[in-house]
């Protein structure tokens, strides 16, 4: 009895933690675009997706040197699937989310195209050392892409502090570079304590939940295609509920679609890197094909006058309630 008040009380706790480290990620994120004059969603798909993928970076890295390469991979994939299914499709429904060109022209078709990529990648049975090295890189590239363009509305730094400076109520009356400094280092210190929040919250519920559900006598094998995916996305929730509620719908959208490609890129190469995963052939047959299916519907529903309207939002977790039906078949 005492084990189990004490998880339901680290639950409690996980749950407090990740929404004030949404809160915070997301003020911080978008006070420091403002700053730089970077758009919203750069930060988005750069910053905010970054921290709120932490938590399936963790898991992946323990699960791989562990040996168990089906929770590395059904870890990510689910979480992808998770992301646009449950999360975009709920975040819509409360709020109808409107979506940047740039994010229906380029950002979407480049997820989509880094999840064909995992099927070459894993062909034979296999993400090793190379496919990871593979993976970084293609990373790589898509961030300088994202900051080729983000670069071209950033300001100089002296213009930077001037505006900083001018528009910070603390900023000093001698028109010093103080309080643009101040600004800054309060917008990094809540993108950290935001991050933090996001990973200690979610590891947290990860772990309090697996305890709940196994003694409930729950097996292991739902506990890691269901709990574990989903706990790992809560950060990605969090962060998406908030910016919504926020009306920051580039954060939302752009950290859900940045989420995807780094969960692909940094995390499963990242953890290839450090132990090669073994890949059954049944994910590609399934996992992976309903990520790719979910990230091809979320397509036309972004190009509809560039919004997503509760109606389709609704529509994206149905195919993810569907999807999540299709998987337990096997």
């Amino acid at each position: 009895m005492s084990s189990l008040l004490l998880n339901l009380g680290v639950l409690l706790v996980g749950v407090a933690a990740l929404y004030f480290g949404a809160e915070w990620l997301v003020q911080g994120s978008v006070r420091l675009a403002a700053a730089f004059g970077i758009s919203p969603i750069v930060i988005g798909l750069t910053v905010v997706s970054m921290g709120t993928s932490a938590p399936e970076l963790v898991v992946c890295l323990f699960a791989a040197v562990r040996g168990n390469s089906d929770m590395a991979i059904g870890n990510v994939l689910g979480s992808n699937l998770a992301n646009i299914g449950l999360i975009l499709g709920a975040t819509a429904m409360i709020r109808p989310l409107q979506v940047a060109g740039r994010v229906a022209v380029r950002e979407i078709p480049v997820m989509i195209a880094v999840t064909l990529m995992l099927f070459p990648l894993a062909w034979d049975g296999q993400i090793d050392r190379a496919d990871g090295a593979i993976l970084v890189i293609i990373l790589a590239l898509y961030l300088l892409f994202i900051g080729r363009f983000a670069g071209r509305d950033v300001p100089s730094v002296e213009e930077a502090y001037q505006e900083l400076t001018e528009s910070d109520s603390s900023a000093p009356d001698d028109g010093s570079r103080t309080g643009g400094l101040r600004s800054i280092t309060r917008d990094l210190s809540l993108i950290v304590a935001g991050v933090s929040g996001l990973v200690v919250g979610g590891s947290a519920i990860v772990s309090s939940a697996e305890f709940l559900a196994r003694a409930a006598g729950i097996p292991d094998m739902v506990i890691g295609l269901t709990l574990v995916a989903i706990g790992t996305s809560l950060p990605e929730l969090a962060t998406a509920l908030v910016a919504a509620f926020r009306k920051e719908a580039d954060i939302a959208v752009g950290n859900i679609i940045g989420s995807n490609v780094f969960n692909i890129g940094a995390i499963l190469g990242i953890t290839s890197l450090t132990a090669p995963i073994t890949v059954a052939s049944s994910v590609l047959r399934s996992e992976l094909l309903a990520v790719l299916a979910l990230s091809v519907l979320v397509w036309p529903v972004a190009m509809t006058a560039r919004r997503i309207h509760r109606l389709e939002g609704a529509l994206l977790l149905s195919g993810y309630a569907v999807i999540g039906l299709w998987l337990f078949r096997y």
